[in-house]
């Protein structure tokens, strides 16, 4: 049980719990007032209804009475289990309406700027070049370029679509360092298979997943030499694909390609994650095939990448079927299962650094020794709390493992209206890596008296925590006490976890929630698929105090008294 105790754990429905389930999320329900800002606020979105059946093995929907808004408590029950289900869930209680208060503690909003890149999810990157700091903002088929060195007066450099559909290579997350030995810039950046849109039930439609298979693409990594702020000015020093027996002109490409933002410091060794081949398959996931690895490489020669090993989950690959089915997740159909980012390193190989932490979906957790690269291996493992559907296990917080022996993992929701079980956010000791276990779960976060809601589930859209941000690429030294989240409805979240054993919530910074159907600055019209998630990433500038929150309407510049006295030009240490 975490800390709101809300409880994890499976349970039966029958046919008339699922009609009855029906029932409720379509009957009228409870309305506050509109006033104020809220006055003429949207129309949040009718329940949705779920066309596809449920198939063998996939989680019930939950029975009525088990789950929703509780009016005497003025608390919400997530349901213990759910299907993957699209769309809204409201309940008795939830708002008809999408609320445009503001909510904040312990920050000032410096500036706000109506760019969206991926109104649902993006990523993030800054660098600095000829003593001015850059910002990316990005998705796989755009990305915003802005000067940030004044935040006061954002300036966007560039724009750029990318017409995948025409056959012109995606975007993908990148990082971007310093290779002093070089005396060079580099960027490496990585290139993965749609996750959604392409391949939209594997189990349903299996005559689509030769889409993925066949489609033509690097399933893997570049490398660049930075010589100018704009993406379309760098120069390729090389081309990887994650499968070691095909080169970059070989096509079709085996396995996932590169998944999320690569760990690279600037010196020999690159870390990454993703499938090699297509052996990696014993996932759950309706809409993805694969089943990731984490795999490094010797890049000390940018342009001839060598990788030195590969490290998987037990039962992830094709042959593995008997130790994959001793996970209580086998024949689910909803989770997902191996990486989803690579490596969380507090201290690179180079430096000394002999422990990675991975986030392995519906594996769990694993602490890894990468103190030699050409062996990485295991020496722990924690199986984490069921907690079907959403994204089980997706981002770990190191910053403040050499402090307080503590790491932070979480997953993330994937419905909306709570329709599933709460994500928490765990606090796991490491000081003993070979015994690795779990304290507590950060404080959920709670409305201020002010909202016309006491609890986030009834704000509508999506409630759980997201990610802490990229340490990797986030300027700075990161604060030992204090740790933000981006908290989709709850926008973002800063925990206090000075003293460990009892962590609380210290700042806050939650935005209005926006209108389905409108228009950003840069003509994106958002998408009910975006809705869900008023506020989708941050990222942290350390070495300025200043927090960028990525909301679905745009970008807000935060500085936190808490971490410090704001920098409004460029710090010394970059100067």
């Amino acid at each position: 049980m975490n800390e709101t105790g809300r409880t994890i754990k499976l349970f039966s429905c029958s046919t008339v719990a699922i009609v009855l389930s029906a029932l409720l999320t379509t009957s009228a329900f409870a309305q506050a007032a509109r006033s104020g800002a809220n006055l003429h606020a949207p129309d949040a979105p009718p329940a949705a209804t779920n066309s596809d059946p449920l198939l063998p093995g996939e989680p019930a929907f939950p029975a009525p009475g088990t789950w929703g808004y509780n009016k005497k408590t003025g608390k919400f029950k997530s349901p213990d289990m759910a299907p993957d289900a699209f769309g809204a869930h409201p309940v008795d209680g939830s708002l008809t309406y999408l609320d445009q208060n503001q909510y904040l503690k312990n920050v000032k909003i410096e500036g706000f700027v109506p760019y969206v890149a991926g109104a649902g999810h993006s990523w993030q990157a800054s660098f600095d070049f000829e003593g001015r700091r850059y910002l990316y903002d990005y998705e796989t088929w755009m990305y915003n370029l802005f000067d940030i060195t004044d935040p006061h007066d954002v300036k966007v450099i560039q724009q750029k679509q990318i017409n995948t559909k025409a056959g012109e290579h995606q975007f993908g997350p990148f990082n971007v360092k310093f290779n002093k030995k070089l005396n060079k810039m580099l960027a490496v950046q990585c290139y993965e298979v749609p996750r959604y849109g392409t391949l939209h039930n594997k189990y349903l439609h299996p005559e689509e997943i030769s889409k993925i298979r066949d489609r033509k693409m690097l399933r893997g990594f570049r490398i660049y030499e930075v010589t100018s702020p704009k993406w379309t000015d760098w120069k390729i020093l090389s081309e990887t694909p994650l499968n070691d027996k095909q080169t970059a002109q070989d096509q079709p490409q085996e396995g996932s390609g590169c998944q999320d933002v690569p760990v690279y410091n600037g010196d020999q060794y690159l870390f990454v994650a993703g499938a090699p081949d297509n052996s990696f398959s014993n996932t759950e996931y309706k809409t993805y095939l694969y089943s990731g690895a984490q795999l490094a490489y010797d890049v000390s020669d940018p342009t001839k990448p060598k990788r030195l090993s590969t490290w998987w989950a037990p039962g992830s690959r094709a042959g593995e079927e008997e130790e994959y089915k001793k996970n209580p997740r086998a024949g689910n159909k909803t989770s997902w299962m191996g990486s989803r980012m690579p490596l969380f390193i507090p201290k690179p190989v180079e430096q000394g650094g002999k422990y990675g932490y991975a986030a392995m979906g519906g594996f769990g957790f694993w602490v890894i020794d990468i103190s030699d690269p050409k062996n990485m291996k295991a020496v722990s493992h924690i199986d984490m709390p069921v907690s079907v559907t959403g994204t089980e296990g997706d981002n770990i917080d190191v910053s403040k493992v050499d402090s307080t022996g503590m790491v932070y993992y979480s997953g993330y929701p994937m419905t909306e209206d709570c329709y599933e079980p709460l994500k928490a956010i765990y606090s796991i000791d490491v000081r003993d890596p070979l015994h690795p276990k779990i304290v507590n779960t950060l404080p959920t976060p709670t409305p201020p008296k002010s909202a016309p809601f006491t609890d986030f589930c009834q704000r509508r859209g999506s409630f759980g925590p997201k990610r802490s941000g990229y340490a990797q690429i986030q300027p700075g030294t990161p604060s030992q006490r204090y740790m933000p989240y981006s908290y989709y409805n709850a926008g973002m979240q800063m925990f206090d976890v000075k003293d460990p054993l009892h962590p609380t919530i210290a700042a806050y910074f939650v935005p209005k929630m926006i209108d389905a159907g409108m228009k950003t600055v840069d003509a994106q019209t958002l998408s009910i698929r975006a809705l869900p998630n008023p506020v989708h990433s941050i990222f942290v500038e350390w070495d300025r105090h200043l927090v960028w929150v990525f909301s679905n309407h745009g970008i807000y510049t935060l500085s936190v008294p808490l971490l410090g006295k704001p920098v409004f030009g460029m710090p010394e240490a970059a100067k």
